[in-house]
């Protein structure tokens, strides 16, 4: 199989506002380091030559130097300033490639992703162009209306997780296009030109910490 340079991006904007802390969430304690460590660590642990972009705001500068600091030997990482949204913080992220390479882009407060997950979406994308992650459906899901709701077959649906990953030369020209607020994360801009998505088999683990009980939660899987 070809080899690629790899390339994480990892985005961290969050204010910490649901969690109803004053410390933005990518920054809160789990298992004694900061969630963006454990996020970071997934990436720079599964593939020696991996390299990270952190895109978080120029306010967050500081402390996301004190994270790298926890690092025994500081990895390659490239600190990038955030957008207006999530959309113009990859688009800034992007900015950074400048060769052929596997993209990752990635929540920062998903520090639970394993790195067979992060393979499983490098060797994917170099197979099908991109890979996205995904779990299934558990919950019975019903669709609303202006005049009412009705039960849908949750079959058909699927929750998105991150890394969303592609060949850069998919993302890349993807993000060159005008900002739309349809855009709700990265294939759905790379399928506005045309591209198809490929899905891959997500982790239940791989949660997203945005309330104080995913910090519980993740606490308690990293606990094992």
């Amino acid at each position: 199989m070809e080899q690629r340079k790899k390339i994480a991006v990892i985005v961290a904007g969050g204010a910490g506002t649901r969690m109803g802390s004053a410390t933005p969430k990518q920054f809160l304690e789990l298992a004694g380091r900061p969630v963006l460590y454990h996020t970071i660590a997934a990436f720079v642990n599964a593939y020696a030559d991996m390299q990270v972009v952190l895109v978080v705001p120029e306010a967050h500068f500081g402390p996301a130097r004190q994270v790298l600091e926890g690092f025994a030997a500081p990895p390659p990482v490239t600190l990038v300033k955030g957008g207006e949204t999530r959309f113009h913080s990859v688009k800034n992220g992007l900015q950074t490639v400048q060769e052929k390479a596997v993209v990752f882009v990635h929540d920062g407060v998903r520090p639970l992703l394993s790195a067979a997950l992060i393979h499983s979406c490098y060797e994917q994308a170099l197979l099908h162009g991109n890979a996205i992650p995904v779990t299934d459906v558990k919950d019975s899901l019903r669709e609303v209306n202006g005049t009412g709701n009705k039960a849908v077959n949750r079959e058909q649906f699927r929750i998105i997780q991150t890394p969303q990953t592609f060949l850069s030369e998919q993302l890349l020209p993807a993000f060159e296009l005008p900002y739309d607020p349809l855009f709700t994360d990265e294939a759905t801009v790379v399928e506005r030109l045309g591209h198809r998505i490929h899905l891959v088999a997500g982790e239940e683990s791989n949660i997203k910490i945005t309330r104080p009980l995913d910090l519980v939660i993740a606490q308690a899987l990293l606990n094992g």
